[in-house]
């Protein structure tokens, strides 16, 4: 295909996807569940306001949010999820009224036929929207009233530090008092109260409540519905669909131009490292330090999960709570991946532009500088409110969001955005010269200068929402961080550098390069910026969401055809030349990505996307299968990568650690495999079964994931995360040799 023909389709495809994604971003805005003026009772008795639901999601906030259970199938797994765990409980208490109304002692004492009836009342309570637009007020019976009393006081108890709750608050990895002001009990209750009358209410027209139906709840006559299996259906068909034309692409289109012959020595060694360069060496230390923390935090999380509150019989969590450490491992990861891109670019830079723009290095500095304060600053703010030192207003600014991967405090994320902007400003200016050259290259450029201008404002998504910004609206701005940010430009920013690098180091021209490139974000975007919306299936969003995002989730995969392709040619450029030795490493990394792509992005991850597996697993174990090895596996090891791509010249003839760094790429990709076969994804499929055949919150609930069965699989997890952990201080080993040679040199 021609190349200003491949620029337009990219443009075409990009304006569209994002098209789609504003237009139906808006029907988020407008059809999200409404949050009542008031809740009362028949005889007019006011029972909470839209106020104290707002002030319960500021409480759910300040004890961690999606870090301690999970609300409409977001957050962590540990706790229940409190929507569906509310909604089970409502309807059970009403259940045991109904019973009585009826004269028994309890449901068992009525005869099959009195029970059934009982069962249809509760539904039909549960399902029926008595919110009046008009007036704002939801208006409950007595004996729903009656059963919201009976389970606020249970949430109470629980929250309040009742000791008949001590044992559960231990499986659940709470602390022994989550929130000590009862008014504050009170609102946190009212919020749960209204997630769950949002995922059982009927949406008015619809048939379906306002999460589609979610959570599987018999009681409550939440099913999979009809759009959830047919739009299922669809996603498919057009998976399948993609693969054959993508097959068929490939075999249709050939060899456009044969690669050129290798030079006999390596071009990059007539590089000439600028002062910025060789400032970049500090980044490398901090990716490897944070891995480190990141992967012994996540120990730790694995061990909590059975322990609850200590470690090994030590009472670790009255300093480190589940919530805590959890935040910490999620950010942790994040930084880190987001400091090796970040290093890149800035390596990059005066390489590509050719000259080292005044003040680069103190440029360069200033962000290390800054990207540690960051992280230092808001890791402190985030243990700070969730142990209860900062209130909702200090604690949304300075401690902890409560919304998973963007915790950190408001300020400390403007920090890391304005972090962001600086890092945007100091790669394009130097890249700028050989963008304004009439060279071959320059179209490659380009698009590598636009994943650095998306990478650095695209973060700014996650300053659209506040803490009482509704909550279907916040998941939608949340997932723009992290499907488009992590998963969308990332990706888009390593393609067209590693693609910059190979052209310049002779492997394959700068049209063969930009053809390449430019068709696959084309495709990867295209069907991910609209993808996007396969987080939303149930957080109170309309059904077109629905539709859109299990189509566009499903063409997600379709470019994953051609990672063995991609495998292959990594293979051909290290066998290329006899210097491409020194760039082993590298390489390896990026195979292993590859095949995480496939599997981690592309098995696991449509193992969790058409809607009608979602409606089952959401919030389970396999969730996080694809966010192990699809963000560590593809990411990660990206990142790991473009660090020792940075190294090699930073480094240029020094000996390198090889079987240190033989340990850590093994140790990494074969504890990364034991610990999700053995351990993680058996628990999800545990948690699957109990999920289809009893309902989610049984499958979020203490009696299952404590059972024997359950207990062990989560021991199992032991070898792999041992071998991971080896693997990951290998790394660190290795890197601070690398750089200790270089101090040295």
């Amino acid at each position: 295909m021609p190349p200003r023909r491949l620029w337009f389709l990219l443009f075409a495809v990009v304006g569209v996807a994002f098209a789609i994604l504003g237009f139906f971003g808006r029907e988020v805005y407008r059809q999200a569940p409404p949050i009542p003026d008031r809740v009362v009772d028949e005889a007019g008795k006011v029972l909470m306001t839209r106020d104290d639901i707002l002030d319960g999601q500021e409480v759910w906030q300040s004890i961690g949010g999606q870090e301690v259970g999970s609300i409409w199938g977001h957050g962590a797994y540990q706790a229940p999820d409190w929507s569906a765990d509310w909604l089970h409980r409502e309807a059970v208490a009403l259940l045991g009224l109904e019973a009585r109304e009826a004269g028994a002692g309890s449901l068992d004492a009525l005869t099959p036929d009195a029970q059934a009836a009982v069962r249809a009342r509760v539904r039909d309570t549960l399902r029926t929207n008595s919110w009046d637009p008009a007036t704002g007020d939801l208006v409950l019976s007595a004996e729903r009233a009656a059963a919201v009393a009976e389970v606020a006081a249970w949430y109470d108890g629980l929250f309040g530090g009742d000791p008949s709750f001590d044992a559960l608050r231990e499986d659940y990895a709470l602390s022994a008092l989550p929130v000590p002001d009862p008014a504050r009990r009170e609102r946190l209750a009212d919020f749960f109260f209204w997630t769950a009358w949002a995922s059982a209410a009927e949406r008015p027209g619809t048939g379906a409540s306002y999460t589609n139906n979610w959570p599987h709840e018999p009681l409550a006559g939440n099913a999979p519905t009809p759009a959830n299996v047919l739009w299922s259906v669809a996603s498919i068909v057009l998976l399948l669909a993609g693969v054959g034309a993508m097959i068929w692409f490939q075999a249709v289109r050939g060899r456009e131009e044969d690669p050129p012959a290798p030079p006999a020595t390596d071009p990059l060694d007539r590089l000439v490292l600028t002062p910025s360069m060789r400032a970049v060496w500090p980044y490398a230390a901090t990716v490897a330090a944070l891995l480190v923390v990141q992967v012994l935090l996540g120990a730790l999380l694995a061990h909590y999960t059975i322990e609850g509150q200590g470690f090994y019989g030590i009472p670790l969590a009255e300093v480190l709570p589940y919530a805590v450490v959890r935040t910490w491992h999620v950010q942790s990861g994040i930084f880190w991946i987001a400091t090796a891109f970040l290093a890149a670019g800035l390596f990059l830079a005066p390489a590509i532009g050719g000259r080292e723009p005044p003040g680069q290095r103190t440029g360069v500095l200033v962000l290390w500088g800054a990207l540690l304060l960051v992280v230092a600053g808001s890791f402190t703010g985030q243990w700070l409110r969730i142990q209860g030192h900062l209130g909702d207003g200090v604690g949304w600014w300075f401690g902890h969001q409560g919304y998973e991967y963007v915790d950190l405090g408001r300020s400390w994320q403007i920090a890391l955005y304005g972090g962001l902007l600086l890092w945007l400003f100091l790669v394009i200016r130097g890249i700028r010269p050989a963008l304004t050259r009439a060279e071959a290259q320059r179209p490659l450029l380009a698009l590598f200068a636009g994943s650095v201008v998306a990478i650095g404002l695209l973060y700014g998504a996650g300053l659209f929402f506040g803490p009482r910004t509704h909550l279907s609206v916040m998941e939608y701005w949340r997932w723009w961080v992290v499907h488009l940010w992590v998963e969308g430009f990332f990706e888009v920013f390593a393609t067209a550098a590693t693609a910059f690098l190979f052209h310049r180091m002779g492997l394959v021209t700068a049209g063969s390069a930009t053809r390449a490139t430019v068709l696959t974000t084309a495709l990867y975007l295209g069907a991910g910026i609209p993808g996007t919306f396969h987080h939303l299936y149930f957080s109170g969003t309309p059904v077109s969401i629905l539709a859109i995002g299990a189509t566009f989730s499903a063409l997600e995969v379709v470019p994953l055809v051609l990672v063995g392709y991609e495998a292959a040619q990594n293979l051909r450029y290290a066998r290329a030349a006899p210097w491409m030795d020194r760039y082993r490493w590298p390489l390896r990394f990026f195979l292993g990505v590859a095949f995480w792509n496939f599997v981690g992005a592309g098995i696991f991850g449509f193992l969790i996307n058409p809607p009608i597996a979602l409606y089952y697993v959401q919030g389970l174990n396999t969730t996080p299968v694809h966010a192990h090895t699809a963000l560590f596996g593809v990411y990660g090891l990206l990142a790991l990568g473009l660090v020792l791509l940075v190294l090699t010249r930073l480094t240029p003839g020094a000996g390198w650690p090889d079987r240190t760094l033989k340990a850590a790429f093994w140790g990494m990709n074969v504890g990364l495999a034991m610990m999700v076969l053995l351990s993680i994804l058996p628990v999800g499929l545990v948690q699957a079964h109990a999920s289809i055949a009893t309902g989610l919150w049984y499958a979020r609930s203490a009696d299952l994931l404590q059972s024997p069965l359950v207990s062990g699989l989560r021991w199992a997890r032991l070898p792999g995360d041992t071998v991971f952990l080896v693997g990951a201080f290998a790394f660190a080993w290795a890197v601070a040799r690398i750089l200790g040679r270089r101090a040295r040199a």
